[in-house]
């Protein structure tokens, strides 16, 4: 299982760290990054990367308590449907609408119940 520390650059905010951190873990996985933060009025995709031939677009999602649910509970229909949104336009700006097969994935940062200073990862492939 992988870890995601916080605080390896303290004056970084906790989420861009945890994009960073996802980028650089997915890199290690054989992803190669296309975009990072990539915003339209639609929304906003995270991570996008491509494995061997296929696009994924990469939703983090960080949690520092559970009190509102765990962290691949918060990708919502609403959120689904931004990030569709959002990767259609993608699509649309780089030419790419018919010429790549694509995915949406989540990384999912949940805090340690044994460290606090530490969130356990989940890589969840084909999320929705």
């Amino acid at each position: 299982m992988a870890f995601f520390k916080k605080g390896i650059n303290s004056k970084t905010p906790i989420g861009t760290e945890a994009e960073l951190w996802a980028q650089t873990y997915l890199e290690k996985q054989g992803l190669k990054k296309a975009r990072r933060n990539f915003l339209t009025p639609r929304g906003e995709i995270d991570l996008i990367m491509y494995e061997k031939e296929t696009l994924v677009f990469i939703e983090v999602r960080l949690r520092s308590t559970n009190r509102h649910g765990h962290a691949k509970e918060s990708i919502n229909g609403r959120k689904q449907q931004r990030l569709i949104k959002a990767a259609h336009t993608y699509l649309q700006t780089e030419g790419l609408w018919d010429k790549v097969q694509c995915r949406f994935d989540a990384i999912c940062l949940d805090k340690d119940p044994d460290n606090n200073n530490q969130y356990q990862v989940e890589w969840i492939r084909n999320a929705f």
